[in-house]
């Protein structure tokens, strides 16, 4: 019965080029409704057919995902409150209504903290800008670093390759996703999109972020330590064939982005993260062109677990360039830049290009021996 009101969904739903819209499926965008059976609706449709589109238009209010993530599907590890069901060859792609305006800097500079330089900031609620899904369900807290995270969309583990792939393709493009910031701790106990078990991923013109402000100069907290393992966006595992990023935003998590092999970036930028891009393997060559790095405690490190369940090893990277503010002096105090490049094992090769535009111009470096970092050309000072 359940296979037929799939299919039923499937053939009513279903336009031109095996696109499904979220509406069609009962999502409001309220921002009240829960619309996780909508989008589950959505996505179970064109994982029945094999290939397809799900179409997000925009909303002001954003779609509440407000269901629990699932811990199993089909016997197998998921962690994720959306699910993309394990088909052989599937190629789904998620995409909004528009471009996502990018990171809209909310860290917080109470008057007592900061240089005469920075005026105090106060925040009122988010802005939606963008089309989004956000998540108001607090999940469980992890802190095993080997275990899978929560977050709110997710592959499932599959058998096929190191990566344990079991989907052929992932596309997000002009979307946002808000993982829930609890209140009480201040920190995030679930991240946003984990695509570690799709052998090819490609994600633009979207943001990964929390569903608060990381600091309040009202309430006087600010974003903490986080003993869980949140990752903002995951891309895929070993052994993967192809990941592109262009014009991606992370803010607020443990991790911003873990990734592996054969990316190629064209425009991150990562915020307030205790370590903003985190390579695990990079066998294959990963080239990142431009990064801005501001608020982070670590800008790129390589993983000192095996992280997820991702196995240690050599990381071949090109870093074109690293613009970074530090956020020293500035709350939330988790994001002052400690180190530019975190590499203990030596395990990174390659070359990295970093510029300051202000500051104290440092940029410490832990281990990353086999690394060459050098400093963008200073501008000569003006006689």
């Amino acid at each position: 019965m359940k296979r037929m009101t799939v299919c039923m969904a499937v053939a009513f739903a279903l336009g031109a080029g095996g696109a499904v819209n979220v509406r069609d499926f009962g999502a409001k965008g309220d921002g009240v409704t829960d619309d996780t059976a909508a989008f589950q609706a959505a996505i179970d449709a064109v994982a029945a057919q094999g290939a397809g589109k799900i179409v997000v238009p925009y909303s002001p209010k954003g779609y509440r995902i407000a269901g629990p993530g699932r811990e199993f599907v089909e016997g197998k590890p998921c962690r994720g409150q959306l699910v993309i069901p394990p088909v052989p060859g599937l190629n789904i792609a998620f995409e909004g209504e528009m471009p996502c305006k990018l990171l809209y800097s909310y860290q917080v500079r109470p008057p007592e903290s900061v240089k005469s330089n920075f005026r105090p900031t106060r925040f009122g609620e988010m802005r939606m800008p963008n089309t989004c899904l956000f998540s108001d369900w607090t999940p469980p807290e992890e802190h095993a670093p080997t275990a899978r995270p929560w977050t709110i969309l997710s592959t499932v583990q599959g058998n096929s390759c190191k990566g344990k792939f079991s989907i052929a393709q992932v596309s997000i493009a002009n979307l946002e996703f808000r993982a829930h910031l609890d209140k009480e701790t201040m920190y995030p106990k679930g991240g946003c999109v984990n695509l570690q078990n799709s052998s090819r991923a490609i994600v633009r013109d979207s943001q990964f972020c929390l569903d608060d402000n990381v600091g309040d100069t009202i309430l006087k907290k600010s974003l903490q330590p986080n003993p869980c393992h949140t990752v903002g966006l995951m891309m895929s595992g070993d052994q993967n064939d192809n990941q592109v990023l262009s014009n991606v935003a992370v803010q607020g998590f443990r991790y911003g982005l873990v990734l592996g092999e054969h990316v190629v970036a064209d425009y991150l930028y990562v915020h307030n993260c205790e370590e903003g891009i985190v390579f695990h393997d990079a066998t294959h060559l990963s080239v990142i062109n431009h990064v801005v790095a501001q608020h982070n405690r670590v800008i790129l490190s390589t993983t000192t677990t095996n992280l997820f369940g991702h196995a240690r090893a050599p990381c071949n990277v090109i870093v074109g360039s690293v613009n970074f503010e530090s956020g020293r002096g500035l709350l939330p105090k988790v994001s002052e830049l400690v180190t530019g490049v975190q590499d203990p094992e030596n395990r990174l090769r390659g070359s990295l290009v970093w510029h300051q535009p202000w500051g104290d111009g440092q940029f410490p470096v832990v281990g990353a021996k086999n690394f060459t970092i050098t400093r963008f050309p200073k501008m000569p000072k003006q006689q």
